[in-house]
């Protein structure tokens, strides 16, 4: 297959580049609904607690708290420097651990806990090993040698010996926000951040002996430039973090008010940002990265690469991730659950999160079950995101259907995308070639029922630009 490089056509992202899902879920958590509650979740989990050989879990645990705004940020996050509101919120954390994990057979075991924000190191070292040895107490985690444990780090707030508290707490993974190294870009978004506290962070990883570390980087920033962020990749990829995320900014200041504090006028040209998706394309392959999808990328003995290689990846909440066979349990303000066929979402306000624990309720306040056709589009939408493959003898034998007739609008919209080469197409099989894997969600959005009912319901737009 031809690299990504020799086939960007920045004329067609540009045609294409128009508001989708980033597909973490489909259904997508626009469709979630308030009727959706406590007694469905414990439902739910009763009805995946029989399956006949019992499931891993997944644990994402969101700890809310920042210690400033980084303007481009669209996260659930509180700003606040004290400290002491994050005892508080454990307090309440492990309660909704206790009450949770009660749903739950011990067999199942925890195959992987994920530390999201905010900024999870906003807690003490000695917090989060606490917040360890509570979930250890009350779900079985899997021997070291399959357990994933991994935090996102802010390295402005962190130190090199404190990474070494969280290695010996079990935690074998770590992503960093880096974003850009440019001190204009970096004012732009108020985020200071130096060359130096980062690349000690990541040495540090890995003399503690963390398996995998992930540079998270944006591009579409303000105030960015070509020479600017070929330099935050000549030093990104100095250090070869073992993954790299390459996001776009998504520009919605309606959504995320800390984006009303950047300027529009400083924001880059549309050509501009696809010059800037053209550098990184380029230098990470020339430096021997892996694309993964969307907006990832790893060295050819990540896990995420092998798991790639051998058809196992998978996409949920946390990105990109080996763990397939898993139901995702969501804690904390705003986390959200995949359990069995079914998504819930607790509260995205700490307050109405706080309160339903204190009066001793599961904090559910939407989500949804999935429908058989949802099922359906969702198997189909997370190979596709997974692997740019469709098999349709494959997929109608798992689902009793005739793929072709069943998505026969579908395969329709296809058409347009086939014509442009973004997708080779024939009796039994699609295949998204190397032009179209810049645009996966281009082509997940034909198999999408609700997006022109989520289209038609609102002027605002719901999700970022798919370039």
């Amino acid at each position: 297959m031809a690299s990504l490089s020799s086939l960007f056509d920045p004329e067609l992202l540009r045609r294409y580049d128009t508001p989708g899902p980033r597909y973490t879920s489909y259904p997508t958590a626009p469709q979630f609904s308030s009727t959706f509650g406590e007694a469905d979740l414990r439902q739910m989990a009763a009805v995946s607690n029989g399956d006949p050989i019992p499931r891993p879990l997944s644990l994402y645990l969101h700890i809310p708290f920042c210690t400033s705004p980084c303007f481009y940020c669209g996260c659930n996050r509180i700003i606040t420097r004290d400290t002491a509101r994050g005892a508080t919120y454990l307090t309440r954390l492990y309660r909704e651990v206790a009450m949770t994990s009660t749903l739950f057979d011990r067999d199942r075991d925890v195959e992987q806990v994920h530390f999201g924000g905010g900024t999870p190191n906003f807690l003490s070292p000695a917090q989060i090993a606490e917040v360890m040895d509570v979930l250890r107490r009350h779900f079985s985690f899997a021997a070291p040698q399959r357990l994933d444990c991994s935090i996102e780090l802010d390295p402005r707030f962190i130190t090199p010996e404190e990474v070494g508290e969280l290695a010996a707490a079990g935690f074998n993974r770590a992503s960093l926000g880096v974003q850009d190294f440019d001190p204009e870009v970096q004012r732009a978004v108020n985020r200071i951040q130096s060359v130096e506290q980062t690349l000690d962070i990541i040495d540090a990883c890995r003399r503690h002996g963390l398996q995998s570390v992930n540079v998270d980087l944006i591009y579409g920033l303000p105030r960015q430039s070509i020479e600017g962020f070929s330099r935050t990749l000549d030093i990104t990829l100095e250090a070869r973090p073992d993954r790299l995320a390459i996001y776009s900014y998504a520009h919605l200041p309606s959504m995320f008010r800390p984006q009303q504090r950047i300027h529009a006028e400083d924001l880059p040209t549309p050509e501009t940002k696809l010059a800037l998706l053209q550098c990184a394309i380029d230098k990470l392959g020339e430096a021997g990265y892996v694309y993964i999808g969307m907006d990832h990328f790893a060295l050819p003995g990540d896990s995420l690469a092998v798991a790639q290689r051998n058809g196992s990846l998978h996409r949920n909440f946390m990105g990109y991730t080996t763990h397939a066979e898993s139901d995702l349990l969501g804690l904390g303000v705003s986390a959200i659950s995949h359990i069995g066929p079914s998504f819930s979402q607790n509260p995205r306000d700490l307050l109405s999160w706080e309160k339903a624990i204190d009066q001793g309720h599961l904090p559910v306040w939407r989500g949804m079950r999935l429908e058989e056709d949802d099922v359906i589009r969702a198997d189909v939408i997370q190979q596709l995101m997974c692997h740019g493959a469709l098999d349709y003898g494959d997929l109608g034998r798992r689902h009793v259907i005739d793929f072709r007739q069943y998505f026969a609008e579908a395969l329709q919209r296809l058409q347009p995308l086939r014509e442009d080469g973004l997708v080779e197409l024939d009796e039994g099989s699609l295949r998204t070639t190397s032009r179209g894997r810049l645009l996966l969600r281009i082509i997940a959005m034909c198999f999408d029922r609700y997006l022109p009912t989520a289209a038609a319901a609102t002027a605002t737009p719901r999700f970022s630009r798919t370039v």
